[in-house]
């Protein structure tokens, strides 16, 4: 039996990647527990394990006192510690070997629980430890499970939750699907590490560029800026300072191939790419893309801009349902309202101020205009092809 203890502790190290010094804590732990349960709970007892042999031996320890004050089972006289070894004090340690006959076999019942109970534990420890740092990172796994809502991946050892408010509502999610996701916390719970991650979040296309853009892992290329409405369309604002790269080009790769690798792996997510630019004017106006722009407006006060399109690129640059504006603003960090050359040169600019001009009446007056002029829906469905 202690050959076979010894093995099956080097078997659970193996197949579990727990190390030998914490299976032994723990089967000393479950020892101690087991004999103060069967053979006196009030002792002070040390369960001595050999790594060697297997050999267990159970020792109690009584404190040497003058007169017993609460215990013969931990408190011990002077003068019959001395009839054990004379050379024992008032305040010293005996400590003696009360291994039972038959311990090994009742602490391999009564321990079992406490040491699947401490190995789980020490488990749990191990898978947190292991993705305690990758938050923001990405991870690769399966569908394992789908449960109220909630899609639990596979990750192997463990599994991670995609809660509903982080899936993508256009994406369809089936048992044994392998999708990567976004870590965006990992916690240790009574219960266990809870790992949940994200579809939906902007880091997720930040890392898909870095693995897919070798500019972006090398650090030659910088994203910026990055607004998203997941499933539908993502801007990414992109820069260098190196005069020999093309930041752009960079991430669209060979006949466009980088970025639609990503595109692919976002389910037909749409992604447009703009090169970033200190200057606010020049920045909103690439963050506008596929747009035109004739002028831009600036509100550094307000931080908001009030920019000038072509009347036949109003509905283009205000994007469907204000789609594209709303991202331009998100992207640069500034509010955007847009205006058509013929409605800029009806204004009074005297009277300017772009919080007076809201993005909301600009998308309803583009609507209105292109009910009449058939023109709106066909410049979405340029866009969208």
């Amino acid at each position: 039996m202690k050959q076979e203890l010894l093995i099956a502790i080097e078997q659970l190290e193996k197949e579990r990647g727990i190390s030998k010094e914490i299976l032994i804590d723990t089967l000393v732990t479950a020892l101690q527990t087991a004999y103060k349960k069967n053979f006196g709970s009030t002792q002070n007892v040390r369960v001595d394990f050999s790594e060697t042999t297997g050999e267990i031996k159970v020792y109690s320890s009584r404190l040497v006192v003058e007169e017993i004050m609460e215990d013969e089972t931990v408190e011990i006289l002077l003068e019959d510690a001395k009839q054990i070894d004379p050379s024992f004090e008032l305040g010293d340690t005996v400590e003696e070997e009360v291994t039972p006959k038959d311990f090994g076999r009742i602490a391999a019942q009564t321990a079992r629980q406490v040491v699947v109970q401490r190995i789980r534990e020490a488990e749990r420890n191990i898978i947190f430890d292991q993705y305690s740092d990758r938050a923001s990172e990405i991870i690769n796994g399966s569908v394992q499970r789908i449960a109220k809502g909630i899609i639990y991946i596979n990750l192997g050892k463990t599994e991670a939750m995609l809660l509903p408010s982080e899936q993508i509502a256009t994406e369809k999610y089936e048992q044994g699907l392998r999708i990567k996701t976004y870590i965006t916390e990992v916690k240790n719970t009574t219960k266990g590490p809870q790992i949940l991650v994200s579809r939906t979040h902007p880091g997720l296309v930040k890392r898909l560029f870095e693995l897919e853009v070798p500019e972006i892992h090398d650090g030659e290329v910088e994203i910026k800026s990055i607004a998203r409405e997941a499933g539908s369309r993502t801007k990414l604002a992109v820069y260098t300072s190196i005069e020999e790269v093309d930041p752009v080009g960079s991430c669209v790769g060979p006949k466009g191939a980088r970025v639609q690798n990503i595109v692919a792996e976002l389910n037909g997510e749409k992604i447009d790419i703009i090169e970033w630019s200190e200057d606010p004017v020049q920045l909103i106006s690439n963050a506008l893309s596929p747009s035109a722009v004739e002028r831009v407006i600036l509100s550094d006060e307000e931080k908001a801009a009030l920019v000038v399109v072509p009347d036949n690129q109003l509905s283009l640059a205000i994007g469907k349902e204000g789609q594209n504006a709303r991202l331009a603003a998100k992207l640069t960090n500034w509010k955007i309202d847009i205006k058509s050359s013929s409605q800029y040169d009806a204004m009074d600019i005297s009277d300017f101020s772009p919080g007076m001009i809201h993005a909301e009446e600009a998308i309803h007056e583009a609507e209105e205009a292109a009910d009449d002029e058939d023109v709106y829906e066909d410049v979405v469905e340029n866009e969208e092809e």
